[in-house]
């Protein structure tokens, strides 16, 4: 979810929650112009987490966003969507909501598949984001159009050279 709002964020409230509803989140209530503005005042924030690449700093700034918008643990099942692990208050807007997933989500997903599972696109004039969910953990394009992209690019500088 956070590599999609980053990559192509929503020009409205409106779009933000149906976004956030197409990944599954249980939206409480309308998500306002100041869950949006938060939002993207947060991503910002989170996309210094993934242009870090030395992982102590990578886990610094991760800690901070955690510290910000996340609480201790809590076992939950509102709205009988079954019963699961919150790591926030309940009683937060959803611009806080969607901080405090995201934080935990990032800090799980490092600490589980590894410090370098988070980055950007190699593709020159590429700037998108991803997630690094592969097996090998050697992720280095936001997708396959970048990768074919990049694979056409070296083919024909080998064939010329």
């Amino acid at each position: 979810m956070a590599v999609n709002l980053a990559t192509d964020w929503p020009a409205t409230a409106a779009a933000l929650e149906r976004r956030l509803d197409d990944a599954g989140l249980v939206v409480m209530g309308r998500v306002t112009s100041h869950d949006h503005e938060s939002v993207r005042a947060f991503l910002d924030d989170w996309v210094d987490v993934v242009d870090e690449t030395d992982p102590a700093a990578r886990a610094a700034r991760v800690n901070a966003l955690l510290a910000a918008s996340s609480s201790h643990p809590r076992i939950t099942d509102h709205a009988g969507s079954g019963w699961h692990l919150h790591y926030r208050a309940d009683d937060l807007t959803m611009g806080q909501v969607v901080a405090a997933l995201v934080s935990v989500g990032t800090a799980l997903h490092l600490t589980g598949r590894g410090m370098h599972r988070l980055g950007r696109c190699a593709v020159d004039g590429c700037d998108r984001v991803y997630a690094d969910f592969s097996r090998t953990g050697r992720q280095r394009y936001c997708g396959r159009a970048c990768a074919n992209r990049d694979a056409v690019r070296r083919h024909r500088a080998r064939a010329t050279a």
